[in-house]
């Protein structure tokens, strides 16, 4: 077991092995059929039919080695940066290995609840990590926490994964600092309306390292395709890391696709849509209180995390009726009594509403 990073007051170090941050949503439907997914945040109904044929169209190419240069190119002009400041990764979570492999750093600090790939990279690359553990009375978000000003690596998600948070970029930004790198996970951020609160495509903040996923809004999972935004020292760090051709022609053409006017057009309406079907689970959410149930609000992602009374048993039996949830308890700050649960058509949000209903009043 490593030693726990020192980082001060309210800052909790983190220990191998507690929680398990190898867990993920796709453990909870895994070799399970006929369940109703709640439990991965994937946009439903997803890869859309144009985007399938994109890709298949791809395959004539496979004999070919892959050449990036084009979709690299692409991503830069829709975040209005150079070339040399893009990164295609395998995944978000390649661009987290690299990030604990390639950079040199001495006191990393992971902001939770969040998604724990940061965590777990950093450890498995033999790094001590500290946790800032944002509070449930605080609603989750930043105020109140306090960063050490000797970390020299911080990871924040915004929207954050699991809590549905959407800081405050400006609050995000005020983290940076000389001598710091400042990663922010955006996988969610395309879900986001207008992406409001989006730090990708800034040059102005020092230190900054904006990860950006292609699989959530756009079913691409099982394909893995995301990116990295930052300055091009950083960049040229990363990807001196990486294999040689990291990225498969398939999912460079995927990358190319989505972000084209006309994508990003789509993935704008799912955005508000996904906004409205929150909006509906949360108001079915509320009437739930009585029975204990408290969901944090205001959500921003294409998730929600609520605490429930014996959440682990609620769960099982939801399970029993068709329902896969995501556990709480694998992310740091959290316990037994949360659980995430992904934002679907309002349909399936009245079902899973009803059997809760019947669970817990009955």
């Amino acid at each position: 077991m490593r030693t726990p990073t020192e980082t001060g007051p309210g800052v909790e170090a983190g220990y191998v092995g507690e929680p398990d941050l190898r867990h993920h949503g796709d453990a909870e439907v895994r070799g399970a059929d006929g369940l109703t997914d709640l439990a991965v945040n994937v946009r439903a109904d997803t890869p859309p039919a144009w985007l399938k044929r994109h890709i298949a169209a791809s395959l004539d190419g496979l004999a070919a080695y892959p050449d990036g240069r084009a979709a690299r190119a692409a991503v830069a002009r829709r975040h209005g940066v150079t070339p040399d400041r893009v990164l295609l990764t395998s995944g978000a979570a390649e661009a987290f290995v690299l990030l604990a492999r390639a950079l040199k750093v001495r006191q990393p600090v992971v902001v939770h609840p969040q998604f724990t790939e940061p965590e777990a990279a950093l450890r498995d690359a033999g790094h001590a990590v500290g946790r800032v553990l944002l509070r449930e009375e605080d609603g989750f978000r930043l105020s109140g926490a306090t960063v050490p000003e000797d970390a020299d690596l911080v990871v924040i998600g915004n929207p954050t994964n699991p809590t549905s948070v959407l800081h405050p970029a400006a609050s995000i930004a005020e983290l940076a600092r000389p001598g710091r790198v400042l990663v922010v996970d955006e996988a969610f951020m395309d879900a986001v309306p207008g992406e409001r609160e989006a730090l990708a495509g800034r040059t102005d903040v020092p230190g900054l390292v904006v990860l950006r996923s292609l699989t959530k809004t756009w079913g691409l999972a099982g394909l893995r395709i995301g990116y990295v935004l930052s300055d091009p020292e950083t960049i040229d760090a990363l990807s001196r890391a990486q294999p040689l051709w990291p990225v498969s022609s398939p999912a460079l053409a995927a990358a190319e696709a989505c972000v084209t006017p006309a994508a990003l057009e789509e993935a704008s309406v799912a955005a508000v849509r996904v906004a409205r079907d929150r909006a509906h689970l949360l108001a079915g959410l509320r009437e739930l209180a009585p029975f204990g149930v408290r969901a944090v609000e205001p959500a921003e992602g294409p998730f929600i995390l609520l605490r429930a009374p014996e959440a682990a048993a609620l769960r099982e039996r939801l399970r029993d009726r068709g329902f896969a949830l995501r556990r709480g308890d694998t992310f740091p700050g959290l316990g037994a009594e949360w659980l995430r649960v992904a934002v679907r058509d309002r349909g399936t949000s009245d079902r899973l509403l009803g059997a809760v209903r019947g669970l817990l009043g009955g």
